[in-house]
């Protein structure tokens, strides 16, 4: 029901629209709503809305019936103040001030309504499948906090069997069947040990036969959560195309949207010069610039730029020191305001530009992490083999890596992009890290 809440949000705004724009014209007995309608600022509009709703979190992420209708008035207000800015600094676009201010009002309950919708479907989903987890426990225990940190789709597990347990793999038990059929098991996820099992994949094949759906845990955490264990990859599951290497169109269409939106945010970037440059008088003197030496495509090292948010004396360490973390002392007041906004990343547009880095891809590592990292985590230099981005599917599912933990989990991530690269996951990563950015998550 999650995509038809985000239909039902996408016609909304049309209907909404629509409805304000002809209630404009019954009051205005002088306004031909037909003739004098712009069909390119209702489009803007219904964009502008569309966006700012999505980015707000509407209609899933919103936890309560006060959140849902607190985020539909925000997002209205500041679409509504969006639009009018637009329209006092370029052409108008003819829309009456009337329908500017009364669409938000109109959507506010048809965005409570999808949100509503949203939750009834993520209630069901998650009622509804049921898993039986074949795996040994400490798997068990990582799939466990995987669902409740960021599943792609819902899912509860209902019960966890030991491939190792005897009474499970005995030639004369039926205790995986018996247990799936007691908890109502919609879907038997086997882990590596388990499939080399005869006896479990004897019984997990009678269970297909009579409907339950049957995945490795590889393929679990693929549909489900949007990441590769690597503690399940092997040779085969790494044979897979990547977009970048294997579909030249893919490749060069990418390459002409991170040139596009890399000159575009120029402008921006030389309004924001001057800004910094008094922050950091103001704050903390020192240089506009901090310049790293990261690993790029290829294992190549390129130096990548960043508006300086650090101390003068930890931002010359050139990333000598230790992992940078999300609360790092070391971060001047000024500079966590700019990461907050992520105002900080704007001097990558000419990484961009340079062909270091793409918009969306790995983050890039230091060369000492990257060494360290590649002789503990395999799989690591697969990373590698595609442009580094400025934002990512790891960025966007995992939170601040501080440490070679958070580094593990989120190459999982990476591993899942590789494998699914393509210009509708990156424009998902993109759409997904404006929410997180407007709503203050990651970094």
């Amino acid at each position: 029901m999650r995509r038809l809440a985000d239909l039902f949000l996408v016609l909304g705004v049309g209907v909404s629209l629509l409805l304000a724009g002809l209630t404009h014209a019954r009051f205005r007995g002088d306004y031909d709503f037909l003739r004098r309608v712009s069909i390119n600022g209702y489009i803007v509009y219904a964009i502008v809305l569309i966006l700012v709703a999505y980015s707000a979190g509407l209609p899933e992420i919103p936890r309560t019936f006060a959140g849902a209708v607190a985020t539909a008035a925000a997002a209205g207000l500041a679409s509504a103040a969006i639009v009018s800015i637009i329209q006092a600094v370029t052409v108008p676009f003819l829309l009456p001030r009337f329908v500017v201010l009364l669409t938000p009002i109109v959507l506010v309950p048809v965005q409570v309504g999808c949100w509503q919708l949203a939750q009834l479907g993520d209630q069901r989903r998650r009622a509804a499948e049921r898993v039986l987890v074949v795996a040994r426990p400490e798997e068990a225990e990582e799939l466990r906090l995987d669902i409740d940190i960021a599943p792609e789709r819902l899912a509860t597990i209902v019960e966890v069997l030991d491939p190792a347990d005897p009474v499970v793999r005995s030639r004369s038990s039926t205790a995986l069947m018996d247990t799936a059929r007691s908890m109502e098991a919609t879907l038997l996820v086997l882990s590596e040990g388990a499939q080399d099992d005869e006896e479990i994949v004897r019984q997990a094949a009678v269970l297909h036969e009579q409907g339950v759906r049957v995945r490795t845990l590889t393929a679990f955490y693929d549909e489900w959560l949007g990441k590769l264990p690597i503690a399940e990859l092997g040779r085969v599951s790494l044979m897979f195309d990547i977009g970048d290497i294997h579909q030249p169109v893919y490749t060069r269409t990418k390459r002409l949207i991170d040139l596009t939106l890399a000159i575009a945010v120029l402008p921006v970037l030389a309004v924001m010069v001057p800004v910094v440059l008094v922050g950091n008088v103001l704050a903390s003197r020192g240089p506009l610039m901090f310049r790293q030496v990261r690993v790029g495509y290829g294992g190549k090292p390129f130096t990548m730029l960043k508006f300086r948010t650090m101390i003068p004396s930890a931002a010359a360490a050139d990333g000598a020191g230790d992992w940078t973390s999300a609360n790092d002392p070391r971060v001047t007041r000024f500079g966590h305001l700019m990461r907050r906004a992520h105002l900080d990343e704007l001097p990558q547009a000419i990484n961009v530009l340079r062909g270091d880095l793409s918009i969306v891809g790995p983050r890039p590592e230091q060369p000492q992490y990257v060494k360290a990292l590649s002789e503990k985590l395999p799989f690591y230099g697969m990373r590698h083999v595609v442009r580094p981005g400025i934002t990512g599917w790891a960025q966007v599912k995992w939170w601040y890596a501080s440490n070679e933990i958070d580094t593990y989990q989120k190459l999982q991530y990476e591993l899942f992009y590789l494998r699914h690269q393509s210009l509708a996951l990156d424009a998902k990563i993109c759409a997904r890290t404006v929410r997180h950015v407007l709503l203050g998550w990651g970094r």
